[in-house]
């Protein structure tokens, strides 16, 4: 019986502070971002995936949302912040690793979590 590969996980986080529209009433979070790629084994440096790349990617990502009212942006609350940046994450996770999460965090520690 040959042995089952592992799944290996690596992540990388930042902070994002937005606003949200909700009718007349504005609502700003600090968010902790967290994304996750995994694989079954690992490369021939012994890493999921390059942790540099995966932080660039995210900190593109996130760059022209900080500090900004995400109604503007067509982003009507967290479930669709997350959703946005797992696409936009997702081709900058290199095969044969795959994005397993993006995972908003905010001030109180409520976590939610999208998986593509």
């Amino acid at each position: 019986m040959s042995p089952v590969p592992l799944v290996f996980e690596a992540a990388v986080t930042r902070p994002l502070s937005v606003v949200f529209r909700a009718g007349e009433a504005w609502e700003g979070h600090d968010y902790t971002v967290e994304v996750v790629a995994e694989r079954q084994g690992l490369d021939g440096f012994d890493v999921v995936v390059d942790f540099r790349d995966l932080e660039a990617a995210l900190d593109r990502s996130l760059a022209p949302l900080q500090g900004k009212l995400l109604s503007d942006l067509g982003l009507e609350g967290p479930l669709a912040l997350a959703t946005r940046l797992a696409a936009e994450l997702a081709p900058f996770v290199p095969l044969p690793a795959r994005l397993r999460e993006v995972a908003l965090t905010d001030g109180r520690g409520r976590r939610m979590a999208v998986r593509p």
